[in-house]
C-alpha cells in the first residue's frame, strides 16, 4: 500500500512540474483564468486516488505557483493587487472545497461496494435473486440522478470561480453563492447517507413520549422567516387532553417539516396549508392539506420513492427527490406509516400516522 501511494505522489508531482514549466513557457500568452482550471484539474487528479492529504497538498501547490509563476510581477510572492488576492483565494476554497467532496465521494462508493458485496453474499445464501436485482436498479438510479444534481451546483461554482478570476462582477457576491452551492451539494450527500442508512436499518430511532402539540408547535417555528409561512393553518383541538404519541421527536419534526414544505411548493402562492392532528385508529394522525394540483393515480406511491419527482415538474427545483422517501422511512422505523390521499375538492393530503400514546381516551 506505502508503495501505491508513492507512486501515485510521483506521478502527480511529475505532472505538476511539467504543467507549471509548459505554462510558464507561454504564460505572456494564456489568460490567468486557464491557470487557474489547470490547477484545479490537478487538484482533482490529486484527490482521485482517495488521498485526501494529497488534494490538501496539491491546493495549496498551487496556489503557490499561482501567486509566484502566474500573478504580475512574476517570479515573486507579492501581490500587487487586491483583485489578486481575491483570485488565489477563491481558487483556494475551490480547490479545498473539491477536494473535501470527492474524498467523501470516494470514501461513500467504497463503502457501496462493500455493502453491495454484503447484500450479494447474503442474497446467494437465502437464494433472493429479486433483492439483489432491486439492489442494482437502486444503483442505477442514484448515479443517474446523484450525477445530475451534483454537476449542475458544480457547473455554477466553475463559472462562478471563472468570474472571480477574472474579476467580472461582484466578487463578495460570488463567494456568497459558492457557498450556498457547497452547502446545496453537503444536504444533498447528507440525505443520501441517510436514506442508505435507512435502508439498511442503522438509522437511530428514540421514541419516547411526547405531545402532538409539541412536535407541531416545533415544526411551524422550523418555517420562521421562510416565504410563504403565513399560510400555514393548523387544526387541532385544545380542548380534549392533550394528545400524546410515542414517537421520535427529532425524527418525526423532520417528516413534519418535509412535508409541510413540500405542500408549500406545489401549492398556489395565496392558497393555505392546513395541519390537521386527530386520533384514527389507535395512531396519532397528521393530515397536512395543499391545494395544488394533486398527484395522478398512477404515480401516488412512486413518489415516496427515491429520486423520482413527478411528471411535468424541473429537475432543477434545488431538490433531489428523496424527501418523501426519507419520510416514509422515517415514519415506518417508528412504527408509522406517511400515507397520500386526494384532498376533497382538489389538492394533496399527506398523513403522518404515528404510534397513540397510553393516556390518550380514544
Amino acid at each position: 500500500m506505502q508503495w501505491t501511494t508513492s507512486r501515485r505522489v510521483t506521478a502527480w508531482l511529475v505532472l505538476f512540474i511539467l504543467a507549471t514549466l509548459l505554462m510558464i513557457r507561454v504564460r505572456g500568452q494564456i489568460e490567468q483564468v486557464h491557470v487557474v482550471l489547470v490547477y484545479l484539474l490537478l487538484v482533482l487528479a490529486a484527490s482521485a486516488g482517495g488521498e485526501r492529504w494529497l488534494g490538501f497538498i496539491a491546493a495549496f501547490a498551487g496556489l503557490l505557483a499561482i501567486n509566484y509563476f502566474f500573478q504580475p510581477p512574476f517570479d515573486t510572492m507579492a501581490v500587487s493587487k487586491s483583485l489578486d488576492g481575491v483570485v488565489l483565494a477563491a481558487f483556494l476554497v475551490t480547490a479545498l472545497v473539491a477536494t473535501q467532496l470527492l474524498s467523501r465521494a470516494r470514501a461513500e462508493a467504497d463503502r457501496a461496494r462493500l455493502h453491495a458485496s454484503e447484500v450479494e453474499r447474503l442474497s446467494n445464501e437465502v437464494r433472493d435473486a429479486e433483492l439483489l436485482r432491486e439492489a442494482n436498479r437502486m444503483k442505477d438510479i442514484v448515479l443517474a440522478s446523484v450525477s445530475h444534481d451534483i454537476r449542475t451546483p458544480l457547473t455554477s461554482i466553475r463559472a462562478l470561480a471563472q468570474n472571480v478570476a477574472t474579476g467580472a462582477g461582484d466578487a463578495r457576491s460570488q463567494a456568497e453563492t459558492i457557498v450556498e452551492e457547497v452547502d446545496r451539494l453537503s444536504q444533498m450527500v447528507a440525505k443520501v447517507l441517510d436514506l442508505s442508512r435507512l435502508r439498511a436499518g442503522t438509522f437511530p430511532i428514540n421514541p419516547e413520549p411526547n405531545t402532538a402539540e409539541d412536535l407541531l408547535g416545533a415544526t411551524i417555528r422550523q418555517f420562521a422567516g421562510v416565504t410563504g409561512a403565513e399560510r400555514i393553518r393548523t387544526e387541532i383541538d385544545y380542548s380534549r387532553p392533550a394528545l400524546t404519541g410515542e414517537f421520535d421527536f427529532v425524527q418525526s419534526r423532520r417528516i413534519l417539516t418535509n412535508l409541510i414544505d413540500n405542500a408549500l411548493r406545489y401549492s398556489p402562492a395565496d392558497a393555505p396549508v392546513t395541519i390537521e392532528v386527530t386520533v384514527h385508529d389507535s395512531r396519532l394522525v397528521f393530515r397536512v392539506r395543499d391545494q395544488g394540483g394533486g398527484v395522478p393515480a398512477s404515480e401516488r406511491e412512486r413518489i415516496f420513492e427515491p429520486f423520482y419527482r413527478p411528471q411535468g415538474t424541473g429537475h432543477d427545483l434545488g431538490h433531489a427527490g428523496l424527501g418523501l422517501a426519507i419520510a416514509r422511512r422515517l415514519a415506518e422505523a417508528q412504527d408509522g406509516a406517511v400515507t397520500y390521499e386526494t384532498a376533497d375538492g382538489g389538492g394533496s393530503v399527506f398523513i403522518l400516522a404515528l404510534p397513540l400514546g397510553k393516556n390518550n381516551n380514544t
